[in-house]
């Protein structure tokens, strides 16, 4: 039995320090978003528990009759434990060196198996399902590096929010 996943980055927001409240401001993308799976026949949605994640794929519930079921395995990988100085420099040697975490950051590996085991959790618990994840970028490609070593750094600086993977 053949079970979907369709994994969402979540659409813009505006930057705030707290994480997990930060609101969604790209609500009008969040919509389409929404709209392409009207046609889809979700059984299921799961999401980050980050408030902009839930944002962006809550509208398929309308769909399901069925509440976001929260998965603290797809949220947003943890660069540091205090906002870096230089982003681009941190988040470039977490991909350069995999075993590497920022003091109170998780590692590109630690990161990846959190995210890794929600999906195989996904994948037993809801077979032969479809289902919407609704998640961010650095954990998504973590993920999806696992699976395929093609999507690495360069795809995840190329990512467009939101998008449907």
């Amino acid at each position: 039995m053949l079970t979907s996943l369709y994994f969402v980055l979540h659409a813009h927001s505006t930057y705030t320090p707290d994480e997990l409240r930060r609101p969604l401001s790209g609500q009008a993308d969040a919509e389409k978003i929404n709209r392409i799976f009207k046609k889809e026949n979700i059984d299921y949605v799961i999401s980050s528990p980050y408030k902009r994640a839930v944002q962006t794929v809550e509208g398929v519930i309308d769909f399901t009759g069925k509440e976001v079921i929260i998965e603290n395995g797809f949220k947003e990988r943890i660069l540091s434990e205090v906002p870096v100085e230089n982003f681009d420099l941190a988040i470039t040697k977490v991909w350069e060196e995999p075993a590497f975490a920022w003091e109170g950051g998780e590692s590109n590996i630690i990161a990846q198996k959190r995210g890794v085991e929600a999906t195989l959790k996904v994948l037993e618990k809801y077979e032969g399902k479809n289902i919407v994840v609704g998640t961010h970028g650095n954990i998504l490609v973590l993920i999806m590096n696992y699976f395929d070593k093609k999507y690495g750094f360069s795809f995840w600086k190329e990512l467009n929010m939101p998008d449907i993977y």
